[in-house]
């Protein structure tokens, strides 16, 4: 809104021009959707205080999260809430990547929603069947797909680029989208899984998402394009401000959400920022480095999958002591502030890695 303000005005008010640059409406995002989430925090926990909106604990899990029950969640619609009004104040709302990647979020935060408000509110454990939050979380995420393959106006927009290595792309032609479904629902319940200690997701989502940022704003930019030799693609670099959104929600969200946290986001914050990197990272082409960059969810993830499938195979033994990995070192002995800020610490160094790839190419 004030990007169409500015274009309107900047023949007539000198300095205005500066809300058209993508570096000032990010930071403004950022603070924007930082100073709302610390804003509305208190009265959003006191609101669902009030209608015991609380945190269901399963009685499978480690014994210290016991007290954790009742604490008040589904606060990750804050989260979203903030990026959506950061977005339609300092986003170029004629821009389609950005309106992409708003809806996905939003979509996937509507899945998560309808999951929590049937554990929370209708007292429904099991919440959303699998199969039905598999199905929408499916149709959102392939047709995003599909419109990103058919929208395509540059050759890049549909390849694979593998980092460290410098023109060297891979034409992915119609698999394009079977790759892009599975970034958006892999990352969504990447995420989601690895939400189990309190600030343990939202960091790693707030420095991947910066990152993303980053890289957006490289190959929006035809210059920085060139120079670090990315492929050029116009339009992206708006992603940037919807990257800065994303950053200062999460860590407004953060201020409430670490140990002990006064608030969880539930799914609703978990499947929507999830979704928020895949799609970023696929609108970026660089679906490899996020790979990289959230290795902590790529770690929670085949801790799952190999925890399920070696119990099945094995005829009831494990490979951890509990999954997600995270529990496992719970019940380790590690205390659950030290679990929270190794994974922060590795997450730092993976992003480095990533972002490495800018110039080691």
């Amino acid at each position: 809104m004030l990007w169409w303000l500015a274009k309107l005005l900047e023949s007539h008010i000198h300095g205005v021009t500066v809300f058209s640059y993508i570096t000032f409406r990010a930071i403004m995002a950022s603070l924007t959707s930082l100073f709302l989430c610390l804003f509305l925090g208190p009265v959003v926990i006191r609101k669902l205080h009030r209608f015991q909106v609380g945190q269901f604990v399963r009685e499978l899990g480690p014994e210290s999260h016991l007290s954790k029950a009742g604490t008040p969640t589904m606060g990750g619609a804050l989260i979203l809430i903030s990026i959506a009004c950061s977005i339609f104040l300092w986003g170029d709302l004629t821009n389609f990547d950005v309106w992409l990647a708003l809806l996905v979020t939003l979509g996937f935060g509507l899945v998560g929603w309808a999951d929590d408000y049937r554990k929370l509110i209708k007292r429904n454990s099991d919440g959303l069947p699998a199969r039905t939050k598999y199905f929408w979380q499916s149709l959102i995420g392939l047709s995003a797909a599909v419109i990103l393959y058919v929208m395509a106006d540059v050759p890049a927009s549909t390849q694979l680029l593998l980092p460290f290595f410098k023109n060297t792309y891979i034409d992915l032609g119609i698999f394009f989208i079977v790759l892009s479904y599975f970034v958006i629902v892999g990352t969504s319940n990447a995420v989601n899984l690895t939400d189990g200690l309190d600030g343990l997701a939202l960091l790693p989502i707030v420095l991947v998402g910066a990152a993303l940022g980053l890289f957006a704003y490289v190959e929006g930019n035809a210059n920085f394009a060139q120079y670090l030799m990315f492929p050029y693609l116009p339009g992206v670099g708006e992603i940037t401000v919807f990257s800065g959104a994303l950053v200062g929600a999460g860590l407004g969200f953060l201020w409430f959400n670490a140990y002990p946290a006064e608030i969880f986001m539930g799914d609703v914050g978990s499947l929507g920022l999830g979704a928020a990197l895949g799609i970023m990272a696929i609108l970026v082409r660089q679906e490899l480095v996020l790979f990289l960059m959230g290795g902590i969810f790529v770690a929670e993830t085949l801790s799952v999958i190999l925890q399920v499938g070696y119990f099945k195979l094995s005829g009831g033994k494990r490979i951890f002591r509990m999954a997600p990995l995270h529990h496992h070192f719970e019940l380790k002995g590690w205390p659950e502030p030290k679990v929270i800020v190794r994974f922060w610490i590795i997450t730092v160094v993976l992003v480095l890695f990533g972002l490495a790839t800018l110039k080691l190419r």
